[in-house]
């Protein structure tokens, strides 16, 4: 059993002859009950500081576990950002070249109808642009079978005789007649030569190197 200062104080010893002086007692006990009650004192603030610290230990070692599970908490937490992260990058990146591949196929095939119809209206244009050439040919053909034609007409013998001074035979009803003949003659010549004549003519000509001119008699020049 532990002592306390008061059992010291109240420890009371038996007298005997020639013993210890009880002055001298008391007064070592009064000092061993301060130093005692001192020693007491401190060992219970140890005590208390220990069981403040245990306290302390314990919040720290709690706090370290709490903290420990935070720390796996987030790491798990950081390891499922980066997961999904990764997944909506796949997914994002597939979404984008879907939407690549499709901006490409829609130009190409936008390119593709307008290349079609700029080839459809250059056939046209060129298709027209030939019935326009053979057109004019044709027509070219026709004036100047026409105007070659007038010209033999002018160059005739019977305009020289006709006008020729020194015949004084002809009366006004000869070169009445003669007048028509020539003129019928040069009907004649112009019509000699048919529209589809002319035509295959000139499409002859448009696939030769060079001008090639048909008269109506067949001869070229």
């Amino acid at each position: 059993m532990v002592l306390s200062p008061q059992d010291i104080h109240n420890k009371e010893f038996s007298q005997k002859m020639r013993g210890y002086s009880v002055d001298e007692v008391n007064d070592f006990l009064d000092q061993i009950i301060k130093d005692y009650q001192i020693v007491l004192q401190e060992n219970n603030d140890l005590h208390t500081k220990l069981d403040e610290s245990q306290d302390k230990l314990k919040y720290f070692n709690d706090l370290k576990d709490s903290l420990n599970q935070s720390i796996i908490v987030a790491q798990e937490a950081a390891d499922k950002v980066k997961s999904n992260s990764k997944k909506e990058a796949e997914i994002t990146s597939k979404e984008a070249q879907k939407q690549a591949a499709d901006v490409v196929n829609s130009a190409n095939e936008k390119a593709n109808r307008i290349l079609q119809e700029a080839s459809k209206k250059a056939k046209k244009l060129a298709v027209e642009t030939d019935d326009l050439k053979k057109n004019t040919r044709v027509f070219r053909q026709r004036l100047q079978v026409m105007l070659e034609s007038q010209l033999e007409v002018i160059k005739a013998k019977e305009w020289d005789n006709l006008l020729d001074d020194d015949n004084t035979t002809n009366g006004y009803e000869e070169i009445e007649k003669t007048v028509s003949q020539l003129d019928n003659s040069n009907d004649s010549s112009v019509n000699s030569g048919s529209d589809a004549d002319i035509v295959e003519n000139a499409v002859a000509a448009d696939d030769m190197s060079e001008t090639v001119v048909i008269y109506p008699d067949g001869d070229q020049k």
